[in-house]
C-alpha cells in the first residue's frame, strides 16, 4: 500500500476532507498508513519505473558512501510520496525529519530545522511549492553547498553569519509541480512523477492490504474495489476498510464481489468510483442543462455547492474519466457521461444545444 500519510489539505474545499473517495487523508487514515505502509523497495506496490530508477539511485550512494541526491517526487494525493520518502530513509539507513510547506512561513524556520539535521539524515518537505519565498531561496545554498548565511541583527547594522551543514538528502513533494520555480526545481538530482495505478496493481495493494488487517477478500472482490478506486492506493485502502465493515456486519465476514458492490452502494460509490458529489455535478449538468456548455457558477449553484468545490473537488476526476470537459464557453458533458447516468442526449439542435453559453462563466 503506498499513499502519502501527510498530504497538507489547508488549502482545500472543506468539502474534499469527507469524501470517502477523497485522496486527502484523515487522522483514521493516517493511523491505519502507519501499520499498513511499506518498509521497502521491494514492499512497494506499483510505480515500477519510478521505483527502479530510485533503486539504481540509492545503490549508487551507498556504494560511494555518500548521501543520496535530492529527490523530488510530484503526482496527486495518496499515490505514495511520504511512503516513498520513509523507504529512501530506511534504504539508506538514515533517519528521517518530516516537516511540510506550510509549515515553514520564515528562514529562520527552516534554518532551525537544517541546523538540527544529522549527518545523511532525510529531510521530507511535503506540499514544498507552498514554501514562503525567503526560506525557498535560504533552501538554494543548503541544497547545493550544505550552508546557510543566518541573518543576526536588523538594518545596516546586520551581519550574515555563514553555517556549515551536515551533508543530508532533501525529499521535496508536490502535488503542483508546475508551481516549483526553475532554480529550485534544477537543484534536485532525481526527479519522478508518481501517476495514478492501473486496477491490476490496486488489486494487489488491496490484497496486500487484506492480509495486514485480517480480512478475507476474494480475487472478484478485490477487482471491485479496485475499479472503484479511481486509480489511487489511498481510496482503495479506505473503501477495503469500508466494505470490511460492511461484510463483518451483514455478511460472514468474507469480501466477494457481491458484498463489495452491495457495500459501496450503501456508501453511494458507484461501478466507476463516482460518489454523490460526482453525480450531482454530472446530473445537473445533464437534466437541467442539457449537458451544456453551463458556466462553472451557475453550476456550482444549481448543485448547491461552492464554486471551489467543483472545480477542486469534483471536476478533477470527471475530466480525467472523460464524463466532463472544459471548453472557453462553460462546461460540457460528454457523450459517457449521458451514457454513465443512463440518460439520452438531445438531439443536436434542440433544447439544451447550446443556449447554457449565457449562464454565468
Amino acid at each position: 500500500m503506498n499513499w502519502d500519510d501527510d498530504t497538507d489539505t489547508s488549502g482545500a474545499p472543506a468539502a474534499a476532507a469527507d469524501r470517502l473517495v477523497g485522496a486527502s487523508a484523515d487522522g483514521e487514515d493516517q493511523a491505519v498508513e502507519a501499520a499498513l505502509r511499506p518498509r521497502s523497495l521491494h514492499e512497494f506496490v506499483g510505480q515500477e519505473r519510478v521505483r527502479e530508477q530510485l533503486d539504481l539511485v540509492l545503490k549508487a550512494a551507498l556504494a560511494r558512501g555518500a548521501t543520496a541526491d535530492h529527490v523530488l517526487l510530484s503526482g496527486a494525493p495518496g499515490l505514495g510520496k511520504t511512503t516513498l520518502s520513509m523507504i529512501i530513509a530506511a534504504e539508506m539507513g538514515a533517519p528521517i525529519r518530516i516537516t511540510s510547506g506550510p509549515a515553514i512561513q520564515h528562514a529562520g524556520d527552516l534554518a532551525a530545522i537544517l541546523s538540527s539535521l544529522q549527518e545523511g539524515e532525510v529531510l521530507f518537505l511535503d506540499e514544498i511549492h507552498r514554501m514562503s519565498r525567503p526560506a525557498e531561496e535560504m533552501l538554494y545554498m543548503a541544497m547545493e553547498d550544505f550552508r546557510v548565511d543566518v541573518i543576526v541583527g536588523k538594518g545596516p547594522g546586520a551581519t550574515a553569519i555563514p553555517l556549515e551543514l551536515p551533508p543530508f538528502t532533501l525529499v521535496g513533494a508536490t502535488t503542483r509541480a508546475g508551481l516549483l520555480p526553475p532554480p529550485l526545481r534544477d537543484r534536485f538530482g532525481f526527479t519522478a512523477h508518481m501517476e495514478f495505478y492501473a486496477p491490476a496493481e490496486l488489486r494487489r495493494v488491496i490484497h496486500r492490504s487484506a492480509q495486514l488487517l485480517d480480512v478475507e477478500i476474494d480475487t472478484d472482490g478485490a477487482a471491485e474495489i479496485a475499479g472503484r478506486s479511481r486509480g489511487t492506493p489511498r481510496i482503495a485502502n479506505r473503501l477495503l476498510r469500508r466494505v470490511r465493515d460492511y461484510a463483518q456486519v451483514k455478511a460472514d465476514g468474507v469480501i466477494t464481489r457481491e458484498i463489495a458492490a452491495t457495500a459501496l452502494k450503501v456508501y453511494e460509490v458507484d461501478d466507476r468510483g463516482l460518489d454523490r458529489l460526482d453525480r450531482a455535478v454530472l446530473e445537473a449538468l445533464l437534466k437541467l442543462f442539457g449537458g451544456g456548455p453551463v458556466g462553472l457558477s451557475t453550476l456550482a449553484v444549481a448543485v448547491g455547492e461552492e464554486r471551489e468545490t467543483v472545480e477542486e473537488v469534483a471536476e478533477p476526476f470527471l475530466v480525467r474519466e472523460g464524463l466532463l470537459a472544459r471548453t472557453p464557453r462553460g462546461r460540457v458533458a460528454t457523450p459517457a457521461a449521458w451514457t454513465h447516468l443512463g440518460l439520452v442526449p438531445p438531439q443536436a439542435g434542440g433544447a439544451g444545444s447550446g443556449q447554457q453559453g449565457l449562464f454565468g462563466a
